[in-house]
Parts: C-alpha cells; structure tokens; sequence
C-alpha cells in the first residue's frame, strides 16, 4: 500500500506520548531535528572543534524558510523572537504615525508600536480591518490567522485597502506557517515565529522585508553578524552592513537553528499544501463533532479550532492525555500533519463524557 507523505513523516519524524492538538502553543520537533540539537550540544561537551555552532546551518534555515515564504532568501533576517522583529519596524516609524491593528491581537505584534507612546494606535475588529484602512494609516499589523480563536483573516482585502492609502503592511505568520500557504513578498514585512506550525526550536524566528521596505529599517542589531564579511568584522565598528536583508539578523541561538534547518526540511518534504488540506480536514471533523455535542466552535477554514466559554475544560483534557490551551475563555485545539482522525475522535470523547 503507497504511503503518503504525511503518513511517512509521521511513522519516522514524531512519535507523541499524548493526543497532542497544542501546536498553536508550541509544535512537536521532529526526530532528526532532536538529533541535530542533542549532536551538537554533545560536540560542546566536549570541545569539538566547531561544537559550539554553525552560521552554515543558520543560513540553510533562512533558506528553508525563504522557499515556504516564497521569497529569495536574501529576504529574509532571523532572529529568536516576533516581538525584536516588530521592534524594528516599529523603530522605522515617524512620531505620530497611525498603526491600524486587530482588536485582541496577539501582544508581540501590537506591544512594539504601542509602548512607544508616540504613535497613533487604532484597533478596529477583525472583520472589519479593511475598511478600516484610511488616508494617513502607516502602517497595518495584523496576524494572518488569530492566536486566541484561529479566524483568519481577510488578507486579498487588506493588502488591497493599504495599497489604495499608500499605507505599509506587517503580517504575522506565527500561527499559519507550516499548514497555509504563505505569500510573504505580498507585505512589506513578515514576522514569524518558528516554534509553532513550523516545528523548529523555540528561539528561532524569521523576518521577511521587501527590498523597497528594507531602506525603511534601521539595523538596530548592528553586530559582526550582521555585517556582509562576518569573520573579518569582529573588531571595531562594522565597516559594511550585509547588502540585503541578513543586516537584520539578530545574533542567534545556534542550538535552535541546528534544529530549525531539519525541521524546515521535513515541511519542504511534506509540503505545505498537503499539510493545508491535512490539518483543516481534521480541523472540520473536530468542528462538526463539537456541533453533535451542543457545542459551537468559531466558524472558517482554519487548522485552529477554538469554542467560546470552554477553555475550562481544559484540564479535564490534559488529565485524560489530549493536550490543547485555553485562551481568552476560548477551548484552542490546533491540527497538524502529525495528527489523525483519532487524535480529533479522542478529544471529542472526552468532552462528551
């Protein structure tokens, strides 16, 4: 019987203890991505030469991520977390800028702009972030699939409005990369973080910039990492920035991204798209079981399946083994490609009891 890629990379890549549906949390690592962290914490045990990190790795996980973003990879800065990345863009705004976000948006993306105090937040619904869009917006940031309650959102239209102001977008791929496809050359700057649906080691995150958007940014991690001859920058003021986006890179965890380069691999040997049809599939059949239990879960084609008022039975799952998170009142479950039909059957059970 032909297996199929999912199929392969669950039997080899994963093997989970639990009902594990808390990827929007934290996702599963990949077996070969827990052997190349073990390996290389094991070489600085001992003091092999080269034990303590490879750039060679960082890059090939910028590449990684470039070709799921489909974007060139000189587009792309890493770093070990969302919130640095905004910080840069919000850095690039002028005092009094208007910034149009979500209501409810996930902190790491609103807090950079707002503790500024010198900025013009605007929070708006979800639904309605397009229309919201007006002369003089800067900036629009915004999730493209929500942490709290998995809505995606409408992302045709608010590239369209910001486009008609002259206003620039910032899209937060922390929770659909790694199960929806990604335009990231379609916004001026992404921001994600690779411990989700992306499967890499926490520490590790990727910021895409437009060339056009680039000139915008300053390069407040300035570094020898940063710089376009990394060993003969070491000392004294960096004499030249990288050309491209890699000016951006914060200094990384190297752990972390011996890990993300694998994890990244197991998706580019899944594919995106396959997993998108996976993990809604399991999503839809979760949704219709919450529905036979009188229950009503927030509607959409999502791999996030969240019910308003039941995030208290969240631990009553956990004690009977099926992981998901409670936020803001809401029962979170997330699908993956390392999910089954039983994994949704199992969590249905138990709510039922």
């Amino acid at each position: 019987m032909e297996t199929s890629a999912i199929d392969r990379a669950r039997a080899t890549e994963f093997a989970s203890e639990t009902t594990y549906l808390n990827t929007s949390s934290c996702g599963l690592l990949p077996r070969r991505a827990v052997e190349a962290v073990r390996a290389l914490a094991a070489d600085s045990a001992v003091g092999v030469r080269g034990g303590v990190g490879s750039f060679e790795s960082v890059d090939a996980a910028r590449a990684g991520f470039a070709r799921l973003a489909g974007v060139a990879a000189a587009r792309v800065a890493v770093g070990g977390s969302v919130a640095a990345h905004v910080g840069l863009v919000a850095a690039s705004l002028p005092s009094g800028a208007e910034v149009l976000a979500p209501e409810g948006e996930f902190s790491s993306v609103v807090s950079p702009f707002a503790v500024r105090g010198d900025l013009r937040m605007r929070y708006v619904p979800l639904a309605g972030l397009a229309e919201a869009v007006r002369p003089g917006t800067a900036l629009v940031a915004f999730s493209a699939v929500q942490s709290a309650d998995g809505r995606v959102a409408d992302l045709d239209a608010v590239r369209a409005a910001a486009a008609a102001h002259g206003a620039r977008t910032m899209l937060d791929a922390s929770q659909s990369a790694g199960w929806r496809p990604l335009d990231a050359g379609a916004y001026d700057y992404t921001v994600t973080g690779g411990y989700k649906f992306l499967m890499c080691p926490r520490g590790t995150s990727f910021l895409t910039v437009t060339e056009e958007a680039q000139e915008t940014l300053p390069a407040l991690y300035a570094g020898w990492v940063a710089a376009e001859d990394r060993w003969n920058s070491t000392y004294g003021p960096v004499e030249k920035l990288a050309a491209d986006a890699r000016r951006f890179d914060e200094p990384v965890a190297f752990l972390a991204y011996h890990g993300a380069e694998q994890s990244l691999d197991v998706l580019a040997e899944v594919g995106v798209d396959a997993v998108y049809a996976h993990a809604t599939g399991l999503a839809a059949r979760f949704r219709d079981g919450l529905v036979s239990l009188g229950h009503e879960p927030v509607p959409g084609t999502s791999a996030i399946v969240a019910v308003p008022g039941l995030g208290s039975r969240e631990p009553d799952l956990a004690a009977a083994g099926v992981m998901v998170s409670a936020r803001a009142g809401n029962l979170r479950a997330a699908f993956h490609l390392y999910n089954t039909d039983a994994d949704a059957d199992r969590a249905l059970e138990v709510l039922s009891g």
